[in-house]
């Protein structure tokens, strides 16, 4: 607790009256030079609440202590009361430039003394819990954001194994779709990524394109529902039997919405509007909204091209595998469907890097 005056003056006459007049009310620590003070207030500078200082003294003077008392942080948390014979006004200037908070002419008033150490000490007294207490709140906000930091690790983890255990579903029905969906998220992040370079209109950012990269793996999930002879059939499906597997698209998102309570509200939105508008095409003819241009969600749009990359470059029941050539040019022309023209200036430029991708994957 600070609750006591250090005193410095070469006057021990000066030292002995500012004694009296404040030892009723707080404990007296004197000092006959500059250098002695500051002795004293490294050993006691949490115990001090009020410094009084004389200017004009042997060893070191005023100004000397004042300077050491600002380079070492002490007039953070001690007031200075100055009491010196020094009339000029220069002089006062230089001593509040210093960091001093309060200036008395000699000679002095013994009420007006005590009045300002006072309203100094109850001052800085207050101040200087409000700092505490500032700092407190900052240490007890600082935990909390690291433990919110550690709980958010925590939820990205489970909402990216939940799709993980969902794609898994997936593939004890079709063996092909658990490394489709594995490619399906490379190349979603490929894409994802030279749209946030290329169109920053879009607003994509590094964590939203790990969000859906990771999203993507369930765009498939509807396809539990479909039959075998459907989902299996190595010949051309029948107008009935194709809007049957048309139907993934909603039931796979009839599926993602009785998942609550386990997905952050984002990763939810983005792993649905993925789910239902990965077949959507930019023209309005796909499906199950027949959405058009933008108004296809612009994650659904990315997910669409790696999955129809990958479908074309992938053996299935039902076709034999396109070369890589083949399918670069059946999407940039249209043969599958009409897709945005920005997302296709992405497939371009990245279709080295998605080349390299698939050949290992086929290794």
């Amino acid at each position: 607790m600070r609750n006591k005056v250090l005193i410095i003056d070469d006057a021990e006459f000066n030292r002995e009256m500012l004694t009296e007049i404040l030892e009723g009310e707080y404990g007296i620590l004197t000092a006959e030079d500059g250098q002695k003070g500051i002795g004293l207030l490294e050993r006691h500078e949490g115990e001090i609440c009020v410094v009084l200082l004389d200017l004009v003294m042997p060893v070191m003077d005023g100004f000397e202590v004042m300077r050491i008392m600002e380079r070492r942080g002490y007039l953070k948390h001690i007031p200075v009361l100055v009491i010196s014979g020094e009339t000029a006004v220069d002089v006062e200037r230089k001593c509040f430039d210093h960091g001093v908070t309060d200036f008395i002419k000699k000679p002095f008033d013994n009420e007006m003394v005590l009045r300002r150490v006072r309203n100094m000490a109850d001052l800085f007294a207050y101040r200087n819990c409000l700092e505490e207490r500032v700092e407190s709140q900052t240490m007890t906000l600082k935990r909390q954001y690291e433990m919110i930091c550690k709980q958010a690790e925590v939820l990205k983890q489970r909402n990216e194994q939940i799709t993980d255990i969902l794609a898994e579903v997936v593939e004890s029905r079709n063996l092909e779709s658990g490394e489709h969906v594995k490619r399906v998220k490379t190349y979603t992040k490929i894409l994802a990524r030279e749209l946030m370079k290329r169109y920053p209109e879009y607003g994509l950012t590094d964590e939203e394109v790990r969000i859906i990269e990771s999203a993507s793996a369930v765009h498939d999930i509807g396809k539990i529902s479909i039959p075998d002879n459907i989902l299996l059939k190595p010949g051309r499906l029948s107008d009935e039997e194709f809007e049957c597997m048309k139907s993934h698209t909603i039931r796979g998102c009839e599926v993602l919405s009785h998942i609550e309570g386990v997905w952050d509200e984002r990763y939810r939105k983005y792993a649905y509007t993925i789910c239902r508008h990965h077949h959507e095409r930019f023209d309005g003819r796909g499906y199950p909204d027949r959405l058009v241009g933008d108004a296809i969600p612009i994650e659904a749009q990315i997910v669409s091209v790696a999955d129809v990359y990958d479908a074309l470059i992938s053996e299935r029941c039902y076709k034999k595998a396109f070369t890589k050539e083949k399918a670069f040019d059946m999407i940039t022309n249209g043969e599958c469907g009409t897709f945005s023209p920005k997302l296709l200036d992405c497939f371009r430029n990245a279709r080295k890097i998605m080349e390299n991708v698939s050949r290992v994957e086929q290794v």
